[in-house]
């Protein structure tokens, strides 16, 4: 027998890809059943909502029930949270806000307890809340991501840039990307104030790239800052190069400080020219052109498009000073948004 410690001993051939396999094995196995747990959580928790409803509509049972309840509940199962009045109230909203049990098991049913509630709290129109509820699954938000999406209202933003997609890419390509940009880019993480130079807020981007991620939206990869180009022993610098893995195209942003001018687009359509011609590959698709000014008068914006056969999108950002007090204190830190909370086991107190 070894004297060595079981960590020191040199495994067989093929030993660590087996563990690397067990692993995963595990890994999703685990998943399977935290998402099993939660189904069954979020079906219970509707179906006892519509208890309550019905009884109260039917049999005419006041508020004073729910008081009842939550006592003989928690009496019964003193092991389990989530019988509180408030979360029982919380419960009977659920289930007036999804008449549908089928969305419920399908849908709602793939999201923690603590989503559902901001789902209910922070929005008021069903088709809002069946959008959002939608990209948390789509995009896997935690809570705290999914409250600042709404709090941004992201569903008003989304697809809202001026563009000249439609004529400039091949369908389905255009809709994909015209989606894929917002209007206005929200920066308030960056604490800049409006009257910051280029330089300034490109430098805090980067530094807080975490967060400007999560602002641009789903598949966009960061790949430089001041990116070189050499054209005809000339240098040019473009201020940021991300890469679209939904589009397969590189994605040029340039940063305006001030109001959009048609001959912004000349500069920007030329960095197109140089990526694609230097950069881009046979695997990928025309690169696309972002550029984000403080301001913007849409028609010129509209009309400075209409002539570009190179796909471009111009949109605004806000810095902290142009966000609503109530969302500057409101919205979340990167800390709280990287957090991954432990919503499912046994359910929330409330």
């Amino acid at each position: 027998m070894s004297d060595k410690p079981v960590s020191l001993i040199t495994p067989p051939d093929g030993y660590n890809d087996w563990l690397a396999e067990l692993k995963q094995r595990i890994h999703a196995s685990q998943q399977r059943a935290t998402f099993a747990v939660n189904r069954e959580l979020i079906q219970l928790y509707w179906q006892i909502g519509r208890d309550i409803l019905e009884r109260q509509a039917e049999q005419g049972w006041g508020a004073k029930v729910i008081e009842r309840l939550a006592f003989d509940l928690r009496a019964a199962f003193p092991e389990m949270k989530g019988f509180s009045p408030r979360n029982l109230k919380y419960m009977r909203a659920f289930a007036e806000a999804w008449p549908e049990p089928a969305f419920v098991q399908e849908v709602l049913a793939q999201l923690p307890w603590y989503h559902q509630l901001a789902l209910l709290e922070k929005l008021s129109d069903p088709e809002s809340r069946c959008w959002y509820a939608y990209e948390a699954i789509q995009h896997g938000w935690s809570r705290n991501v999914l409250v600042m999406q709404i709090e941004t209202r992201l569903l008003e933003r989304q697809g809202a840039a001026v563009t000249n997609f439609e004529a400039s890419l091949p369908k389905p390509q255009s809709d994909l990307a015209r989606e894929s940009l917002k209007d206005p880019y929200r920066f308030d993480f960056l604490g800049l104030s409006a009257e910051s130079q280029e330089r300034d807020v490109e430098e805090a981007l980067v530094r807080h790239v975490t967060e400007f991620l999560l602002e641009l939206g789903a598949g966009f990869a960061f790949v430089g800052r001041q990116v070189l180009l050499d054209v005809g022993g000339e240098e040019f610098f473009l201020d940021l190069l991300f890469y679209h893995l939904k589009l397969r195209c590189y994605v040029v942003i340039e940063l305006k400080t001030g109001k959009f001018k048609p001959e912004h687009l000349g500069q920007l359509g030329f960095y197109l020219t140089a990526v694609d011609r230097q950069v881009k590959t046979d695997l990928d698709a025309p690169t696309i052109g972002l550029l984000l000014c403080k301001s913007k008068n849409k028609v010129v914006a509209e009309y400075a498009l209409s002539d570009k056969s190179q796909p471009m999108g111009i949109a605004e950002y806000k810095l902290l000073e142009s966000l609503p007090t109530e969302l500057q204190t409101g919205l979340p830190s990167i800390e709280r948004i990287e957090q991954t909370l432990a919503e499912v086991k046994n359910g929330p107190e409330m």
